[in-house]
């Protein structure tokens, strides 16, 4: 008999079987980027310890359950990989008509954070409570949608080959689409989820060929931005007492300065090895807030030393080194400026969550990718990760 594309195939020929097909050259198992997705597991498994370590003693945070943190924080790492799973098997070119839709349920949900629906925790107002313990953060995804909604526009005419370049027209359009969420945001207020969509703007950007002036003009208009944020007196309290604690590190230890005092000394006091898991005098003491989210690194740096905490740092290399290769070699713009958005995303909340526990960065409010507790960032990093291993799969294979 005839196999399609005119190939002739025995009638007899046995089929291929699992492992076979598995392990054929063609195969999405044999195409996926191995290094970026255990590195990716890694870094959420070792945040299952730390945020166990930082929570198991807190009765009025885990319900008398010293394990509760700990099974949640792999239950959202369970459904993340499940998300990245079907974000591969939907492939990044079949969202990129979807990308309308996902649009426009981005803005809805965000919108939903200022009505009733919305739920003010950690002094933002960026979430809502969906009930059984469980809550959302739209702004996580709206990073998604904001690069993927630019990719779609920037790279739409290049890949047709109509251009070399996206033109200026484009460029505005795309700018103007990603500016609209960021506004909305920025009324909750969750400056630091502006920051990190202002940096994947400007990734975003960079990798598209747009024109240098188009660069200049968004860091132009981010300084002029803040300023004018600032005077308008747009910022919360609590805001304002982070930068000024930033510019000031000795100013008012026991209250605004706390925060970043407390997780310097826990830090501090990991020494090479560390204190061991469960072992931290800073941890175990309660002395540092939010430790299962924004202040993670802290465990790692009290309890596993300069080592774990180096480890840590090393993953997320592997994972951003991955990503810079998988936009390197894609054949498409579109492909390109999504990976790009995503180095953006990674390298910069990274930066900014490990900087604020060592006091180089303000404390803005950022979970550590794949680390940190929470179902809504880890669900959104995980979706990242399907993309950019779609991107791999999908692109075309050499000889």
């Amino acid at each position: 008999m005839t196999a399609p594309h005119g190939f002739s195939v025995s009638r007899y020929a046995p089929e291929r079987g699992t492992l076979a097909r598995l392990a054929a050259r063609d195969s999405v198992v044999r195409r996926l980027d191995w290094p970026i997705l255990l590195s990716a597991l890694a870094l959420s498994f070792i945040g299952a310890l730390l945020v166990w370590s930082a929570t198991r003693g807190r009765t009025e945070l885990n319900q008398g359950d010293p394990y509760y943190f700990l099974f949640r924080h792999l239950l959202n790492t369970g459904i993340g990989v499940a998300l990245m799973i079907g974000t591969i098997w939907l492939g990044h070119r079949t969202l990129r008509g979807a990308v309308p839709v996902l649009y426009g349920l981005s803005i809805v949900l965000i919108l939903a954070v200022l009505t009733p629906l919305g739920a003010t925790i950690n002094g933002a107002h960026a979430w809502i409570v969906v009930g059984g313990g469980f809550s959302l953060q739209p702004s996580e995804f709206v990073k998604i949608t904001i690069i993927l909604v630019m990719a779609m526009l920037l790279a739409a005419k290049v890949d047709a080959g109509d251009q070399i370049h996206p033109d200026h027209r484009t460029v505005a359009k795309a700018l103007t689409l990603a500016a609209l969420p960021m506004g909305i945001v920025m009324l909750m207020p969750d400056l630091g989820s502006v920051m990190v969509m202002a940096v994947i703007v400007l990734g975003v950007l960079l990798a598209s060929g747009a024109s240098n002036r188009w660069v200049l003009g968004l860091i132009g208009a981010g300084v002029g931005g803040a300023v004018l944020v600032t005077a308008l007196g747009m910022l919360d309290e609590y805001q304002i007492n982070r930068f000024a604690a930033f510019a000031n590190p000795d100013l008012d230890p026991a209250g605004v300065g706390y925060n970043t005092n407390q997780a310097r000394i826990a830090i501090g006091s990991g020494g090479l090895l560390g204190a061991g898991l469960f072992k931290g005098s800073q941890t175990t003491g309660q002395f540092v807030p939010e430790q299962q989210t924004d202040f993670v690194f802290t465990v790692a740096g009290e309890e596993l030393g300069f080592v774990g905490a180096g480890l840590i740092l090393l993953l997320l290399g592997v994972v951003l080194w991955r990503a810079c290769r998988i936009a390197r070699e894609t054949t498409e713009l579109y492909g390109t400026v999504v990976a790009a958005g995503i180095i953006a995303w990674f390298a910069f909340q990274s930066f900014e969550n490990i900087g604020m526990t060592l006091g180089i960065m303000p404390v803005a409010g950022l979970p550590l990718p794949f680390v940190s507790y929470g179902g809504s960032s880890m669900f959104a990093v995980w979706v990242a990760i399907g993309l950019l291993q779609s991107i791999r799969v999908q692109r075309p294979m050499t000889a």
